[in-house]
């Protein structure tokens, strides 16, 4: 996702996502940044090219122990805290966001509203992996409002040189 990049967890959660203060702290039970447990969301510092992994309760002593200031946090002693030691300039930039269980469903389509971005490469290998059902479902195809068909899409010629393409998903019930 395209986020500004530079701030703290919280502010990246709170302020750009607009989640609830309720939800962050109820409901996201296991945080991990640049594959590091985060318990403190001030001190995460997201960068271009950070990693969020964000999950609900997960069962088990795993769960417990990777729990956000959970009571078996201690165990977990032996893996290093991410700190925010200083901040760093305030810029557009890219995040991955990783949802597990059931955040999946309750954010993935807060987060698919604002677009996502995927590397070129990425979006090429998705597209030649899609069944011939898929794009005989397809009734219209539009990159930036301009139609397109199957094979243009599948070539990715119409992108040039640029290494991210930027995707809206919209959902029609």
């Amino acid at each position: 996702m395209k986020v500004q990049v530079g701030c703290s967890l919280s502010t990246l959660l709170l302020e750009q996502f607009r989640l609830k203060p309720e939800y962050v702290k109820e409901r996201i039970k296991t945080i991990f940044l640049g594959g590091n447990p985060v318990d403190e969301l001030d001190m995460g510092l997201i960068k271009d090219g950070s990693v969020l992994a964000l999950s609900a309760a997960m069962p088990g002593l795993a769960g417990a122990t990777l729990r956000r200031g959970g009571v078996f946090a201690g165990l977990r002693s032996q893996i290093p805290q991410r700190e925010m030691t200083t901040s760093l300039r305030s810029e557009e930039g890219f995040v991955v966001v990783k949802l597990f269980n059931l955040l999946i469903e309750e954010l993935g389509p807060l987060l698919l509203e604002r677009g996502v971005f995927l590397r070129k490469n990425d979006f090429a290998e998705f597209l030649k992996d899609l069944p011939d059902e898929f794009w005989r479902g397809c009734k219209e195809i539009k990159v930036s409002g301009e139609e397109k068909d199957e094979i243009q899409l599948r070539s990715l010629n119409w992108l040039g040189p640029v290494n991210w393409v930027s995707l809206f998903v919209y959902f029609f019930l």
